[in-house]
């Protein structure tokens, strides 16, 4: 298989969440296919690990359906690989010859659900429904946490400070103290602060600097 991170084709933000589904049964394929589209979902299917790895991961929500017993490169061994390379889109794993030790294998290594064949349909639509809304979250995530870093970014290396000590904790009044300023410049910082991290609240901007990493961390590098 080709090393590497794979590359991520353009898509529109707007773009419908997509279904993958990979397993060697042409009947479970097309099943599981014809499922998914009848309740308007937007579905690709593949007949092995590999042929999916040349499909370029579009930016859009997604979940795959993997069978863990396929030629060449197994389920397992494919979760593995996105493991490797960082690669977050929900499993749901689909097995005819499913045990409790290859189920808890897959749940350890990250797969969200392990269903065995035959599946009930609303078994499998209950899953993929959860595995979407769990992958829509996560980019949701990423993105909010993308869009604070780039605003922290703009901040000076003052106004990172006291962005750290104040979502530490501390008050305006400590704040000038611990570092050598006066109480008013404090306030000024801070004011700027909040403007360029958008915060409405104390509290908001506690909840972005922990997600940054920096909060009560004095000494912050872009």
């Amino acid at each position: 298989m080709k090393q590497g991170v794979r590359a991520t084709s353009p898509v529109s933000a707007a773009e419908e969440p997509i279904v993958f589904v990979i397993d060697d049964d042409p009947l479970m394929l097309g099943g599981l296919s014809t499922l998914f589209r009848s309740i308007g979902m937007r579905v690709e299917a593949f007949t092995s690990a590999t042929e999916w790895l040349q499909r370029p991961l579009p930016a859009v929500p997604s979940c795959l359906v993997l069978d863990i017993r396929l030629p060449r490169l197994s389920g397992f061994d494919l979760q593995a690989e996105l493991n490797r390379l960082g690669i977050k889109i929900p499993i749901i794993f689909i097995t005819g010859h499913g045990d409790v030790p290859m189920s808890v294998k897959a749940m350890k290594a990250g797969a969200i659900d392990f269903l065995t064949k035959p599946v009930r349909e609303q078994e499998m639509l209950d899953a993929v429904t959860g595995a979407l809304e769990r992958d829509r979250k996560r980019r949701a995530e990423e993105k909010s946490n993308s869009d604070a870093r780039a605003r922290f970014a703009l901040l000076t290396p003052r106004e990172r400070q006291i962005m750290a000590l104040v979502t530490g904790g501390l008050m305006n009044k400590q704040v000038a103290g611990k570092i050598g300023i006066s109480e008013r410049t404090v306030k000024i910082h801070r004011g700027n602060v909040m403007r360029k991290m958008r915060a409405k609240s104390l509290a908001d901007l506690v909840m972005i600097a922990e997600s940054l990493g920096i909060r009560g961390k004095e000494n912050q590098e872009c």
